[in-house]
């Protein structure tokens, strides 16, 4: 089985948001930057839709910052810079969506 590391960097109302849910399977994971991270704001119906996915899912700790997102008690884990890193090592695959 191919798993891949989906980047979204596009709005949660954005087309690249639906292609992407639409895509992912269980066993992919999932990093919000830019734009992206506006889908993991807690309680909201991206959060929830991202989270049924079943996948991992991670934001960039910067773009966070910048949003004035804190995510903390949702699935979304934080990494940095680091870890985005470490995900593109982990994951052979990787697709972006804009």
């Amino acid at each position: 089985m191919t798993v891949i590391l989906h980047t979204l960097g596009a709005l949660p109302d954005s087309a690249a948001f639906n292609d992407c849910m639409r895509l992912c399977r269980q066993s992919d994971a999932l990093l919000l930057l830019g734009d992206g991270v506006y889908a993991a704001c807690p309680n909201t119906q991206a959060l929830y839709q991202l989270s049924a996915l079943g996948i991992e899912l991670y934001a960039l700790t910067e773009d966070l910052a910048a949003a004035g997102i804190h995510c903390e008690g949702t699935t979304v884990q934080p990494v940095d810079m680091d870890g985005f890193v470490e995900l593109t090592e982990r994951y052979s695959r990787q697709m972006a969506w804009y």
